[in-house]
């Protein structure tokens, strides 16, 4: 067992799991927050990484990362507009622009299917040299050597995203699309404009999205095409979990159980591929990991309805006993 929990595991799916957590936020924006099922997810992840990986390639790392939010909010824009002014259903709108941003995403990388950032630098080298520089050589050997300094950076720019979110939620203008995810008709009856809520909280979660794409094809140092290939599907199950585990209550709370669901997940995929797990199953594996996810709240309550039914049963018979 000690062989199967190491530490270089735990830190790769921490790493993993922070990038991951800015999709499961903005998932919990548009799907939770908002009631609205954003299947124009996996493509608006593979943007974000499409558009980060040729700013990075040209030289401009800190940029691609604003560059892959710019391009979320647009895809975000996109997929509320069908919604919200031409009358698509959510998930239709959702299905149509995920279609639409294959074509975007391939333009967007060249017209080529990968795109290669090992001799690129990226906001990690950046990170890097920065602790070699400023700071002494015991700090560097901690984090360089043992490479803790991509963990900091992710978690520094994860809390960054949270906090914004967090303060953003509280204002009048979040409290407004809070109450669009509740009740549509009611926000309308208050002279608030449930189509501008919708679409500013698509942008933000597309940017999020983004941002997520981004930050991977620097930390992984190449871009497929692919990539985003599931990632809803990952997000919801991520999601599921940390309100599982954490569970519902203030804002800040369940944006922590955000955090916590995405780096459960990962941890927990790493484990089956140091069981050997082959890499023809990993899809299964995850798909079985959300399966469990989703259904492990109603087996929940299921159990906790049939425990209060037989305590009651019991009850009734020791009464009749007596």
């Amino acid at each position: 067992m000690s062989s199967i929990f190491t530490v270089s595991i735990l830190q790769s799916a921490l790493e993993l799991g922070f990038i991951y957590s800015l999709v499961v936020l903005a998932l919990f924006i548009s799907f939770k927050i908002l009631n609205i099922a954003d299947l124009s997810t996996d493509g608006c992840f593979t943007l974000g990484c499409a558009v980060a990986a040729s700013v990075t390639i040209s030289g401009h790392p800190v940029l691609a990362l604003f560059a892959a939010m710019g391009a979320g909010v647009l895809s975000g824009f996109i997929t509320a507009f069908l919604q919200t002014r031409l009358g698509v259903e959510s998930i239709l709108a959702g299905i149509i622009v995920n279609t639409g941003l294959y074509t975007v995403n391939i333009a967007a990388m060249g017209f080529s299917a990968n795109l290669n950032l090992f001799q690129c630098e990226s906001i990690f080298t950046m990170a890097k040299d920065f602790t070699g520089k400023y700071f002494g050589e015991g700090v560097y050997k901690i984090l360089v050597t043992n490479g803790w300094y991509k963990l900091l950076v992710l978690v520094v720019i994860v809390f960054i995203a949270a906090m914004l979110i967090t303060a953003f939620l509280g204002t009048r203008l979040g409290l407004s699309i809070r109450a669009t995810g509740d009740n549509a008709a009611m926000v309308k009856a208050s002279s608030i404009n449930p189509k501008f809520t919708i679409t500013v909280g698509l942008c933000i979660s597309g940017s999020l999205t983004a941002l997520s794409g981004g930050i991977l094809v620097q930390y992984q140092k190449s871009c497929d095409i692919n990539l985003g290939t599931g990632m809803v599907t990952i997000a919801l199950a991520s999601l599921i979990i940390g309100e599982t585990f954490i569970g519902r209550g203030p804002v800040a709370k369940r944006v922590v159980g955000v955090i916590f669901g995405s780096c459960l997940y990962r941890f927990i995929v790493a484990i089956a591929i140091r069981l050997n797990v082959p890499a023809e199953c990993l899809k299964l594996v995850s798909a079985l990991i959300v399966a469990v996810a989703i259904a492990f709240p109603y087996i929940k309550d299921n159990a906790r309805f049939t425990k209060r039914k037989y305590a009651e049963m019991a009850r009734r018979k020791k009464g009749g006993a007596d």
